[in-house]
């Protein structure tokens, strides 16, 4: 093979769109139930009635060349279009029939890409009511995402750009000073960790001159000292090592679990077998149909403590 040829990247899609009648459009997959009622679906029918298709489908000719063509991605755009009344689409015509880069490969939109957007799309004349019609939200929500770096350090928006923080986090990091929405921006990336849970802890951890003063608002009670917010965020810091150290394990152990428990069942089904048991190792027996009776790794495998009456 010659340096030319082991240079040259295949293009996965022809250059020009190809318009086919949605008819001649065989999907390739069935919608999951409750897929139509579902709020993204609704989204993609009010983004295609305010500014029409953005997105063009993915589609294959059907072998024997007999004018249909395999959809490979855009089910929900094509639903949308039949229920518009909409007969013609312009697609995007692929050179190979994969399935698994659409649907496993998929870049979510993060909020801080997803304010830029709105903020150029208002500073360009277009008015948030025409936005949120567009995207099916309401005129508030896209308010609420046009102000979103309202507040936020401009080193915390860098940070948290390409990650899909919810719209909480920028809250409460709103509530810190700037220094601080750092630091807490870097634990959060560290941990690799962007909920709105971690960051109510660090919000809880953050001592009071490291808050902004907020207008109308009574003081907050004391805070811990600076060496309790150094154990507290190493404490988060493990706890986050070992809750990614089960979820990397959970899938292996849970898969273990049902071989024995199925195993241990069938033996404890042979009356033979229950009565030997029965005589001579009672506390195998307890143990054996305990587990035999777990369903799942969530179900407690050791008997719960006492439950203690909270004091009135």
């Amino acid at each position: 093979m010659s340096q030319t040829e082991v240079g040259q990247v295949r293009a996965a899609f022809d250059r020009d769109f190809v318009t086919v009648s949605i008819d001649a459009i065989v999907p390739l997959k069935s919608l999951r139930q409750g897929a139509l009622e579902s709020g993204k679906y609704a989204q993609i029918l009010c983004s295609i009635k305010a500014i029409g298709l953005v997105e063009a489908p993915a589609v294959i000719p059907a072998p024997g060349h007999d004018g249909r063509y395999y959809l490979l991605d855009g089910h929900l755009r094509i639903e949308a279009l039949k229920q518009l009344g909409i007969d013609t689409v312009e697609c995007l015509l692929a050179t190979d029939e994969d399935t698994y880069t659409y649907n496993k490969r998929i870049s979510r939109l993060p909020p801080v890409q997803e304010h830029r957007m709105i903020v150029r799309a208002v500073e360009r004349g277009v008015a948030p009511a025409q936005i949120a019609e567009a995207l099916g939200l309401e005129a508030d929500t896209v308010v609420k995402r046009f102000r979103l770096l309202d507040g936020i350090s401009a080193d915390v928006a860098e940070k948290l750009k390409d990650t899909n923080c919810s719209i909480k986090v920028f809250d409460l990091l709103r509530r810190m000073s700037p220094l601080r929405q750092i630091e807490a921006a870097d634990l959060m990336a560290g941990q690799n960790n962007f909920s709105s849970v971690f960051a109510s802890a660090l919000l809880a951890a953050t001592s009071p001159d490291q808050l902004v003063k907020q207008k109308g608002r009574p003081g907050r009670p004391a805070t811990p000292d600076g060496q309790q917010i150094a154990r507290m965020e190493r404490e988060l810091a493990v706890l986050q090592t070992r809750i990614t150290s089960v979820e990397d394990s959970y899938g292996i152990d849970n898969l273990h679990l049902t071989l024995a428990r199925g195993y241990l069942s069938k033996l404890l089904a042979n009356p033979n077998i229950s009565r030997w048991l029965t005589r001579y190792r009672q506390d195998y027996l307890a143990e054996f149909e305990r587990i035999a009776e777990i369903e799942t790794l969530t179900v407690a495998t050791e008997p719960s403590p006492p439950q203690i009456a909270p004091a009135v």
